[in-house]
């Protein structure tokens, strides 16, 4: 098996994107609750800061801020999956290969990771995450899209509730114009 190169940062920031095997589906928003309950008994055993989610149906990306000398997203990323996997019927096809490690076929066996570097790409990563489901055109607006931490970043002050809609100054991939691409600076846990 492959070992692959993970930056790890004790009490870094990471953006992530995490896929379902099966691309076609709805599975994360229709189980929506599972997902919320998998995350919370992860966060409780193992304490991290969320600072953006979007759950879209087949795909999510997030942004974590881990504490003070932890850089263990990896086995935290593994009790979510497992948790969520563990919550539902087995009724999905598996490969011989899922079958023989005893893996359920939900979700990707990797996911995407990226340290985020400063406050700049603080503020991209926070963009794209929002913005992803205007970009997949589920909504027009990320104040329409339920399965977000946008609205409660809209309440912390980090966004108006209008960023991005119609009348936006974003651009195609989500980003802010770089005037406004270090207001995010207080990201802290």
């Amino acid at each position: 098996m492959h070992q692959y190169r993970r930056n790890r940062v004790p009490g870094g920031t990471y953006f992530f994107t995490v896929n379902l095997q099966d691309r076609t589906t709805t599975l994360l928003t229709d189980e929506i609750e599972a997902l919320r309950e998998a995350v919370r008994q992860t966060r409780t055993a193992h304490s991290f800061h969320i600072d953006a989610w979007v759950v879209l149906p087949d795909h999510m990306h997030c942004m974590w801020t881990l504490p003070e000398g932890d850089a263990g997203f990896s086995h935290r990323w593994q009790l979510i999956k497992s948790r969520f996997s563990k919550s539902l019927p087995l009724n999905e096809t598996r490969s011989i290969s899922r079958t023989r490690e005893g893996e359920r076929g939900i979700w990707q066996r990797r996911y995407w990771e990226h340290t985020i570097r400063d406050d700049r790409d603080y503020a991209a990563h926070m963009d794209y995450t929002h913005f992803n489901s205007v970009r997949y055109g589920y909504v027009s607006s990320p104040s329409r899209w339920p399965f977000s931490t946008f609205q409660s970043c809209v309440k912390k002050g980090m966004y108006p509730a209008a960023w991005a809609g119609t009348d936006s100054d974003i651009t195609m991939t989500g980003e802010r114009k770089a005037q406004d691409a270090g207001c995010r600076a207080s990201h802290a846990t």
